[in-house]
């Protein structure tokens, strides 16, 4: 019989920096190897991922904080955060 190791949370609370506080993403988990994807703030394309592994640059999660400090300590994040629209994204 084997046995498994439960599961890490992707997120523990206490994890987020304060406002102005920089992230600690040395660990693998914050680095997708096979796809990039636009990210939740900026939209642009992120091989990184957030502590909920939501697509994210370091530098926008560490602004988001900053800005939604209330948020953060709760363990929200960019999700319900949409990116800026572009000019040309009319659908009128």
């Amino acid at each position: 019989m084997s046995r498994t190791r439960p599961k890490r949370p992707l997120w523990e609370p206490g994890l987020v920096p304060p406002p102005g506080g920089l992230l600690d993403w040395r660990d693998s988990k914050h680095y997708d190897h096979h796809h990039t994807r636009p990210c939740a703030l900026c939209g642009h394309s992120t091989p990184l991922r957030s502590h909920s592994g939501e697509p994210a640059h370091k530098a926008c999660a560490e602004s988001w904080i900053s800005e939604h400090p209330t948020e953060a300590r709760l363990g929200r994040f960019a999700s319900d955060v949409q990116p800026k629209r572009q000019r040309d994204d009319n659908h009128a």
